[in-house]
């Protein structure tokens, strides 16, 4: 399953990598994370592992992931290693009217136990909804704090 989402922000590159690089924050701006646990002393860059508990209507998972892309300002990437496997990225561009283009990709895979490609699509659309969500609350915790 391919999901992709985007938002607007007006800050700088900068304000909103400093939201997002916090990775224990994420839990403030994404309705579906109730918790972030690090899974090592790293915290961010490269090689960080952290499990969150990630919750969907009645679904609640640990979803394991590691940075496996740290551009600040630019890029963070990771890989779900948990239950659902796969691959997301945040990506910053600076817009030519001075504002922050939000982009938020991810390639999922869901198990048998998951409904597997049934039930891939069945969630893409709560999926979407959920994340368009969640970047209105970035864009709006970024910018009041810009």
């Amino acid at each position: 399953m391919r999901i992709k989402v985007g938002v607007k922000i007006a800050a700088l590159p900068s304000d909103v990598w400093e939201q997002i690089q916090d990775i224990s924050s994420h839990t403030q701006w994404m309705r579906d994370a109730e918790s972030i646990q690090f899974l090592g002393h790293q915290q961010q860059g490269i090689g960080a592992r952290f499990a969150c508990k990630t919750k969907v209507g009645p679904f609640v998972l640990n979803d394991v992931m590691e940075v496996t892309e740290w551009s600040p300002g630019h890029k963070l990437g990771v890989r779900h290693t948990g239950l659902v496997s796969g691959e997301g990225v945040f990506g910053l561009s600076k817009q030519p009217d001075g504002t922050v283009y939000f982009e938020w990709k991810e390639v999922l895979r869901f198990p048998w136990k998951l409904g597997g490609v049934v039930g891939e699509v069945v969630a893409k659309p709560v999926l979407l909804a959920i994340w368009k969500g969640n970047l209105k609350r970035l864009k709006e915790l970024v910018e009041q704090n810009s």
